[in-house]
């Protein structure tokens, strides 16, 4: 059949496919689809598609997997990484006639009944995560026979393969090994919305170079209206969303950078009425499958989010899309602002930036970069006997998520692999690339200025977005608040300022005590394990607020910011710590004050224990001494290695035991200055406990988180 002809009959069957998928008996593909569709098809390819969110990406993999199985093709394996967006894949695969079915770690029950389907050839897509394609039993046993007759790979947002990404997975470096392996005759297909050039180029060539064809189309959201309201601080952000969030169209997402700032958000919205949830990393993932629901049938008016919701989460009628606080990328913008308006006329995208942004960006571009010292401890480590990811965590002195994010890139570079039972060494010579580091950071840095030059513009600010992701397309939209003029009303009525006050001003969060030793301790030295005895532990505490709070965080990150001098805590600080007392139930009144020491802020704990003492009438003891050098080491790592950089780091002097003596069988309250890993605290309550009072209760200024 001569190649007009298959391409005409091609088009037929997948117009009639598209029109089955979407429900419409005139139905048209987008410019760029069907050509993607043929070259899968028709042609065997390897393809990258870039186009704007609501483009119908989906619809061109779905299609090409009909019909390359109609045409006696292997099941498609598509590479998708979100829970949230696979079980939306499932169900619109299901519309278009496609059997699609998923592995993940939210499904283990149906695991088996998905391999049955595999071997007798009863699926024609298989959904995976990119973690998926490293777990030993499915890499080993499942994955050689899956590839052996795959008809197609798809690799769903794919500007996760690039370091240059905005949400970068090292799991997704695998697929460039996977698409190496693959026949050349095996069409792959890459797609997503949010990718400059420079991470174009980087996934096409990981695809296979000149020969991939890219479909590049105009990233213009016709119908956003975008918008940039600066407000005065958290107060100011918060008194206009209870001002107006009632006021805009249908339901929505609120963004917000931390999790303790979307949990309190969502927190004072409902307390005046409105129907939000929060979501978040530390949402349950049944809770979170729930609020998405809830969102998609409008029972919730938003949905209070992190970057937990972001790729994958679709509903075309979302109304709006508001930032509290800015992303640390315009990429990462336009993919978060993309929810909103793709089956619909208009929608409505209002940020309102916090001066707090840099320091939370600097905090997590900071937070997933290892250091070589501890890449090296890593490597040290691991030798050809297998370790587990808690076992290797006592050696080394990283926590559980970093090092995990370090094992994987690991991995993907081949000095370490993960087999049954934990990861071991290869024997592979590696070197730490302090260069391709220095470039990330170089380019995360450029981004961060991207961000709030879009902030300052008066340019089209949907141009200016596009031109950030190398839009050669870019033109004005004659709809932003800089093309018109603003949208959206600025006022706050006094009564939302009043709530926003004092929602903000709220005080005491629990600190809960540490249960066990943690797993490794002994082999720094430590004989402990198992759970802290009850004549050892110190009580659930109380701190004034967390670092990421909106309200109080605000000043306690000022008071414990890089180079800011020690001194005695200010009034209103004071005064704080006095109210979370007032409101701490504790089941007996503490009788005496003892301190931690520092060798930072000395003034600062010193004045807060003096204060609180004079004004609660309880004698203060005075301060713990330091024990040689006292705690050694740096914040961050793991507990093993916390608990060892403070054992044996505190002691009770001469003067301190002698005024102990007269409180033995009661309770004594434990102030320090920051509380981040729980162990100081721990350590110095048992001490404590040891000189016979009854019960540490822990306060601190600040919590970590």
């Amino acid at each position: 059949m001569p190649a007009e002809t298959t391409t005409e009959h091609t088009e037929i069957e997948a117009l009639d496919a598209l029109r089955t998928l979407t429900g419409s008996t005139d139905a048209v593909f987008h410019d760029g689809q069907f050509e993607a569709i043929v070259a899968l098809v028709d042609q065997h390819r390897r393809a990258l598609v870039v186009q704007r969110t609501g483009w119908g990406k989906s619809a061109v993999y779905f299609i090409a997997t009909l019909l390359l199985r109609r045409r006696g093709g292997g099941p498609a394996l598509l590479v998708s990484p979100l829970l949230a967006l696979m079980r939306d894949q499932v169900a619109a695969a299901e519309r278009a006639g496609v059997r699609a079915v998923a592995i993940n770690s939210a499904n283990q029950h149906e695991w088996d009944d998905v391999r049955a389907k595999l071997a007798a050839d009863e699926v024609d897509i298989l959904l995976v995560s990119p973690e998926r394609l490293n777990n030993p039993r499915f890499r080993d046993e499942q994955l050689p026979d899956l590839v052996s007759r795959i008809g197609m790979l798809v690799v769903d947002e794919a500007h996760c393969i690039s370091d240059w990404g905005h949400d970068f997975r090292p799991d997704y470096r695998r697929l460039a090994e996977l698409i190496r392996d693959l026949p050349a005759d095996v069409p792959v297909l890459a797609t997503t919305a949010t990718a400059n050039a420079r991470v174009v180029t980087d996934v096409a060539e990981q695809l296979g170079g000149s020969e991939v064809l890219t479909i590049r189309g105009s990233l213009a959201r016709t119908s956003l209206r975008l918008g940039v309201l600066d407000l005065p601080g958290p107060r100011g952000r918060l008194g206009w969303l209870l001002t107006h969030l009632g006021d805009l169209t249908g339901s929505g997402i609120i963004y917000a950078l931390t999790v303790s700032a979307a949990e309190d958000t969502a927190r004072l919205l409902r307390e005046a009425g409105h129907e939000v949830r929060a979501y978040t990393g530390r949402t349950d993932p049944e809770e979170r499958e729930k609020s998405e629901q809830m969102l998609k049938r409008n029972e919730l008016k938003a949905l209070v989010a992190t970057s937990a919701l972001g790729m994958g989460f679709d509903k075309p009628d979302l109304g709006f899309v508001i930032h509290l606080g800015a992303p640390s990328s315009p990429v990462a913008y336009y993919q978060q602002v993309g929810r909103a308006g793709r089956a619909t006329d208009n929608a409505d995208v209002l940020l309102l930036p916090g001066r707090e942004d840099k320091d939370i960006w600097h905090y997590f571009a900071t937070a997933s970069m290892p250091d070589e010292e501890r890449v090296a401890a890593v490597l040290g480590a691991l030798g050809d006997s297998p370790l587990s990811t808690p076992a290797l965590e006592a050696r080394v002195n990283l926590r559980r998520t970093p090092l995990e994010l370090l094992l994987k890139v690991l991995d993907v570079d081949g000095a370490v692999r993960r087999v049954s039972g934990g990861w071991v060494a290869t024997g592979q010579s590696w070197h730490y690339d302090r260069e391709r580091y220095e470039r990330i950071a170089a380019a995360r840095t450029a981004e961060q200025e991207s961000m709030l030059v879009y902030q300052r513009t008066d340019v089209c600010r949907m141009a200016t977005l596009q031109r950030d992701l190398d839009d050669e397309t870019a033109a004005p939209c004659g709809r932003c608040d800089n093309c018109t003029t603003p949208w959206y009303p600025s006022d706050v009525t006094a009564e939302a300022s009043h709530a926003a006050t004092s929602a903000l001003d709220r005080v005491g969060v629990e600190i809960e005590p540490r249960a066990q030793w943690p797993t490794g301790a002994d082999r720094l030295g430590i004989q402990v394990k198992g759970r802290i005895a009850a004549d050892d532990k110190v009580e659930v505490g109380r701190a004034l607020a967390r670092l990421t709070d909106l309200g109080w965080g605000v000043a306690l990150r000022d008071l414990f910011a890089a180079g800011a001098l020690d001194g005695p805590a200010s009034s209103a600080i004071v005064d704080g710590c006095i109210r979370v007392l007032k409101d701490w139930p504790w089941d007996e009144r503490p009788a005496a004050i003892v301190s931690m020491p520092s060798r930072s802020r000395p003034q600062l704990i010193g004045s807060v224990a003096q204060a609180l003492s004079e004004i609660g009438r309880l004698p203060y003891l005075g301060a713990l001494d330091y024990q040689g050098d006292g705690p050694v080491g740096e914040s961050g790592g793991n507990s093993a290695y916390r608990l060892s950089s403070v054992w044996g780091a505190f002691s009770v002097g001469p003067e301190l035991r002698a005024r102990l003596k007269a409180f033995a069988g009661k309770p004594v309250l434990l102030i320090d200055d920051r509380t981040d890993s729980r162990w100081t605290m721990t350590v110095a309550g048992r001490l404590l406990r040891q000189q016979g009072v009854s019960a540490v209760l822990p306060f601190s200024l600040a919590v970590v988180a």
